[in-house]
């Protein structure tokens, strides 16, 4: 089938795979095209394979690199012209374990990935075509950073930091930029796989929906946050969970 195409661009970051590339699929499901980063060339080939060619560009860089960023708004404009929508997906969690215990320079590699960068893309994308033009943000926060999450501290933190960050997003760039988060509980991916591996059904009987999520479950909560249908929503953080937290306080 056929797709129209929507005129839309989006930026999304760390989406070589997992819920970046499962928002990537879905905005080029519904006719966008896309300019998608990540660490490595490789995947980002893969990835933009898969999504079409004549659909996706990728562009190798870490995403806490405030020339990356630069780069990455600069060839979506050389590309596509346009940059309607962010997703700010890029993230880190590189320890587990208690925060007594926890490395601060650990903590703030932390930080500067999962915060610092997602504000660095959004005033790119704000200055070079969302300010005159409007547009959306989506900032994939995490149910760690809406409860305590024992282990994943830091990343918690930092997750914490993206809802608020959104908030203050939201209501500087309003009325003219959208500005939502996603907060996922586990999802299938490379990067969770310690949540799970090796104890998936285990897992997922936690979870009053019966199962973990999977890429596409965020694909579609993104797509939502980048529509017309929620241009009366700024400043929320939307919990895609399977129901988790409907388990709060049962023993």
């Amino acid at each position: 089938m056929t797709v129209q195409d929507s005129g839309k661009v989006a930026l999304i970051t760390g989406a070589s795979r997992g819920i970046g590339y499962g928002i990537a699929e879905a905005l080029v499901a519904r006719g966008d095209r896309v300019v998608i980063t990540g660490r490595g060339e490789d995947a980002l080939k893969e990835a933009v394979e898969k999504l079409g060619a004549d659909r996706a560009v990728g562009i190798a860089g870490k995403a806490h690199d405030e020339a990356h960023q630069a780069a990455a708004v600069e060839r979506a404009m050389e590309a596509f012209g346009r940059v309607d929508y962010l997703v700010n997906n890029a993230g880190t969690n590189p320890v587990f374990g208690p925060m007594a215990e926890l490395d601060l320079n650990v903590a703030r590699k932390v930080y500067e990935t999962n915060v610092i960068s997602a504000l660095g893309f959004a005033q790119q994308t704000w200055k070079a075509w969302q300010r005159e033009n409007g547009g959306a943000i989506v900032n994939i926060a995490s149910v760690a950073g809406v409860s305590a999450s024992p282990f994943i501290g830091a990343y918690g933190m930092s997750k914490a930091a993206m809802v608020n960050l959104t908030l203050q997003l939201a209501h500087e760039f309003a009325p003219v930029v959208r500005v939502n988060a996603i907060a996922p509980a586990v999802v299938k991916t490379k990067f969770a796989e310690a949540l799970y591996e090796g104890r998936e059904a285990e897992a997922a009987a936690a979870y009053p929906l019966g199962r973990l999520g999977v890429p596409q479950d965020i694909g579609g909560a993104a797509a939502f946050l980048t529509s017309e249908q929620s241009d009366w929503v700024t400043g929320q953080t939307l919990v895609v969970d399977g129901g988790i937290f409907l388990n709060a306080g049962v023993a």
